[in-house]
């Protein structure tokens, strides 16, 4: 890799000396140059604040290993500054930082997709994998392992599965994403320009990135779960919908190689993407039966018009006559029935090309699927396994006729498109509060379910007519839309009964019931612990048995990663969700079940973030079965599946981890080491255990976390529809969503959701050596230290004190700062480090690289928040706004530094 030191543009243009991978360095000094001349038309004053900020911030971060005696002094000098500033100077200049953050992670995208097209280039293709391809990589592997005729068995039951949720933590505002994306449409275009229209190029982005400053990276108003749903529709139309067939592709042009697009395809439609927006009513009361209905309908016409012109495009490229490309038997059959259906539409196709079946037969495919948008009765597709008849029979037709590369070409891509995302786009997946339930079903019970003994509740009512949408929804999109039913907090069989019950109860004729896949979700320790007890009364149920019958004995479980976090810290939070996770895995075993574990992860780390594909590497045997399906939130939906490139080979990568680790390889080293290390994780869960609750149970605990993080200020962001609690007082910490409650920590530099009580489990196991043996040989443990050795790496000392020093508890603020010097000794201990990241070639100069422009909004957010702590009730209301709009900007940029919310 080609590294250079990065090094000052101009005499005040300044840029930290890192080794990081070249092209970041140029396209980052590219950048800061922009910035610093878009701020210098706006006012000089505002670029010179900027650059002595930026040079104090930079100083302040030299050294890795130990703060120096000048680091101090530039630290103190950075906070005179900033604390030093009128309102206004510094709510742009944070501005301006802000919009660099934007930048700088275009810069590392840019270099990542760059990265993996130069890689790919060099792959030989006559290899018998491509080593770039994971996906291929574990084929071969399971090949190899178990015989072909075992391999293809796994792959054909591959599922990955991930399930887009609306949880408010995507800090940057839809406005601010177009930008970022025209942005970098313009720097990937800059390599190949040369003289005016490089010129040209500067220009437009200096367009954009004067456009990016000027506009406020805090929306106006929260999003509607209706408008939430254009995360997805965006996602889709950029991505997924011309990524995930290339997925396909890419993995039989690998193992059919010259046959590749020519024969039956290998390659299933395994990518089946979820979603929770407009549907997860958990806590969010603007979630409601009509916003899902609107929400179900808004994916339902965007995916058919989307398959609708794929249709037409290919049907109108399919100009192959009769004479070379006679049509099948069945074709005409098609066509005939086409005709009966609607002449109005087959004559126009007819018109268009007479000779050419197969291509009018596609077109009249088209106008129907069009039909089905608008709901025409006469000729709309009852379902999406229609239209996927009607293609298998061109596709066939075309075959028998020798056009065999039309038929697996174009044709097949369509048929992969439509068995991805039907008619639906994606499931839809319904989540409500076990106490909900019981509470309407007891409404019910004193009032009746029609009311005939007095009125119900609004939110009994609520509850009933969300099944009546689910039916509806079933109806209109087909029952693989919207069949699940997850419970919050449950706690035993019955609020699984619960459900089905309330589902009954809603219509008037049992033949209405929608279809039900109800899943429990287990999130507190005491619940996953007694997980296989629920389970085992549960699947007594006769609605749960009938379903059973119904699927296979496929039953679908959903684990809880960020309150088993709140509720008894990181490390035997991992420790436990693993142990029901085996206990799970050998209860579906022992039952016949086909197991399906959903995974409630979030993007940080303290609700179970980092690498997805290491994280299925290091599940318990029997726990993945080839299907793997978590929620994918926050910034981590823009990450992953923002670029198609970055895209596809996440989906590859995680695609690739689910197939290998059903490999008895796998399956042993994750099954032995868990066995050896089973002493090591009880005494790390009692330690770690012990020290977190001493900290969440002392005296006035919840009070000082919320005078000492921007909690109640993030709970201001207009950044999602769901409020940052479900309803309890602001005093209680037990019903503060695990979001706001990792953000917070996040948000003040310290990330003790991540970490607090691993230095304390490591210091009472006191041995160094076994530790290292664990991490060196056990998944678990070493995917779990270095996801606390990244979270370590942002966490800065002192700008946690700046923070701490708000709540005015000396003791808590002790205890955090003595547990995470501990952590970070232990963990730089384990992984054999001096400073986090050490050893990571490029994460970890890129980290680094970015800390002194974090440290400048991390240090102003903390002393905004020392002002309206200590002075809230002297401000005037017209100044207290414009203080929280501050805190609210700086809390956007450390989100987009940080790349970590919740």
């Amino acid at each position: 890799m080609a590294e250079k030191n990065l090094i000052s543009g101009s005499d005040s243009a300044i840029i930290p000396a890192l080794n990081v991978p070249e092209s970041i360095a140029e396209h980052m000094e590219l950048f800061l140059r922009l910035v610093r001349k878009v701020l210098e038309e706006f006012d000089p004053g505002l670029r010179s604040t900027f650059d002595v900020l930026l040079a104090d911030a930079i100083r302040a971060n030299a050294d890795e290993a130990a703060e120096t005696e000048d680091e101090r002094a530039a630290f103190a000098e950075l906070e005179r500054i900033i604390d030093g500033l009128d309102e206004r100077s510094t709510t742009l200049v944070m501005r301006a930082f802000v919009a660099y953050f934007h930048l700088a992670n275009i810069c590392e995208e840019n270099y990542r997709v760059g990265s993996l097209r130069a890689r790919e280039s060099t792959v030989d293709t006559s290899e018998r994998e491509d080593p770039i391809n994971d996906l291929t990589v574990a084929y071969r592997q399971l090949v190899d392992e178990c015989g072909r005729g075992r391999a293809i068995a796994l792959l054909q039951r591959l599922e990955f599965r991930p399930v887009f949720t609306a949880h408010p933590t995507e800090a940057r505002r839809k406005a601010v994403e177009g930008k970022i994306r025209r942005i970098a449409g313009l720097l990937e275009q800059r390599a190949g320009l040369a003289g005016a229209a490089l010129a040209e190029n500067e220009r437009r982005l200096l367009q954009e990135i004067d456009a990016l400053f000027r506009t406020s990276p805090i929306a106006h108003k929260k999003p509607t779960p209706v408008e939430e749903a254009d995360t997805i529709v965006d996602i889709f139309d950029n991505t997924l919908f011309d990524m995930v067939p290339d997925v396909y592709r890419r993995f039989d042009d690998w193992e059919l190689g010259e046959k590749a697009g020519t024969v039956q395809p290998v390659c299933p439609a395994f990518f089946h993407p979820g979603s929770w927006i407009g549907s997860d009513r958990d806590g969010n009361p603007n979630v409601t039966a009509r916003v899902s209905r609107q929400v179900a309908e808004k994916f339902r016409s965007h995916v058919l018009g989307r398959l609708a012109d794929a249709t037409q495009t290919v049907g109108r490229n399919l100009t192959l006559d009769a004479v070379s490309t006679p049509p099948s038997d069945q074709l005409v059959n098609l066509w005939n029935h086409q005709v009966e259906m609607s002449e109005a539409l087959t004559a126009r196709a007819l018109g268009i090309s007479a000779s050419e079946l197969h291509r009018a037969a596609m077109l009249v495919m088209a106008e129907r699927l069009r039909a089905t948008v608008e709901r025409t009765a006469d000729v709309m597709y009852a379902c999406a396994e229609d239209f996927i008849a009607d293609l298998r029979v061109v596709q066939s037709s075309l075959a028998r006729a020798g056009a065999v590369r039309a038929a697996y070409g174009p044709v097949q891509r369509l048929i992969w498109q439509a068995q991805t995302f039907g008619f639906h786009l994606v499931e839809m997946e319904f989540r409500q509060h076990s106490l909900v339930h019981s509470r309407a079903l007891a409404d019910i019970e004193e009032h009746g379910r029609w009311g005939e003994r007095g009125e119900l509740a609004p939110m009994t009512r609520e509850v009933l007519d969300t099944f009546r949408a689910i039916a509806q929804i079933q109806r209109r999109n087909g029952v693989d839309a919207a069949r699940r039913y997850i419970i919050s907090f449950t706690k035993s069989a019955e609020d699984v009964a619960n459900v089905y019950r309330l589902a009954h109860l809603a219509f008037a004729h049992e033949a209405d019931v929608p279809v039900l896949d109800v899943v429990p979700l287990f999130e507190q320790v005491e619940d996953l612990e007694n997980a296989v007890g629920t389970l085992d009364a549960m699947i007594a149920l006769p609605e749960v048995q009938r379903r059973l019958d119904q699927t296979g004995r496929r039953l679908e479980v959903m684990l809880g990663y960020s309150d088993s976090s709140k509720d008894a810290g990181p490390t035997s939070a991992t420790l436990v969700l693993h142990a029901t996770q085996c206990a799970i895995a050998r209860w579906a075993e022992q039952n016949s079940i086909d197991l399906v574990l959903m995974h409630g992860r979030g993007g940080a780390v303290g609700r179970g973030g980092g690498p997805a594909n290491r994280a299925v590497l290091s599940q318990p045997k029997g726990s993945v079965n080839c299907c793997f399906k978590l929620t994918e939130q926050g910034e981590v939906i823009f990450a992953r599946y923002g670029d198609p490139t970055l895209a596809r080979r996440h989906v590859e990568s995680v695609a690739g981890a689910t197939l290998l680790q059903s490999a008895p390889s796998i399956e042993w080293v994750n099954t032995e080491t868990t066995e050896k290390y089973a002493g090591l994780a009880a005494s790390l869960d009692a330690a770690s255990r012990e020290r977190y609750l001493d900290l969440l149970h002392a005296e006035g605990f919840a009070e000082w976390f919320s005078r000492c993080t921007p909690l109640a200020e993030i709970g201001l962001m207009p950044i999602g529809s769901r409020p940052a609690k479900r309803g309890l007082g602001a005093k209680s910490l037990d019903d503060l969503r695990t979001i706001p409650w990792i953000f917070s920590w996040s948000q003040a530099r310290i990330n003790l959701a991540a970490w607090y009580g691993l230095g304390t489990a490591c210091e009472r196991v006191g041995d160094l050596d076994l530790l290292r043996r664990a991490y060196a040989e056990w998944p678990l443990f070493t995917t779990f230290v270095d996801n606390v050795e990244m979270s370590l790496s942002k966490v800065d000392e002192r700008i946690a004190r700046l923070y701490l020093s708000l709540g005015d508890r000396d003791d808590l603020a002790a205890k955090v700062l003595e547990e995470m010097e501990l952590t970070r000794r232990w963990v730089l201990a384990i992984v054999d480090d001096e400073w986090p990241l050490q050893r990571r070639r490029v994460l970890g100069p890129v980290i680094r690289m970015r800390l002194p422009f974090v440290n400048v909004l991390s240090v102003t957010q903390a002393l905004a928040l020392r002002r309206l702590r200590t002075e809230g009730e002297a401000l005037a209301p017209e100044e207290r706004e414009r203080f929280v709009y501050l805190i609210l900007c700086t809390v956007s940029g450390v989100a987009a530094g940080l790349q970590n919310t919740g």
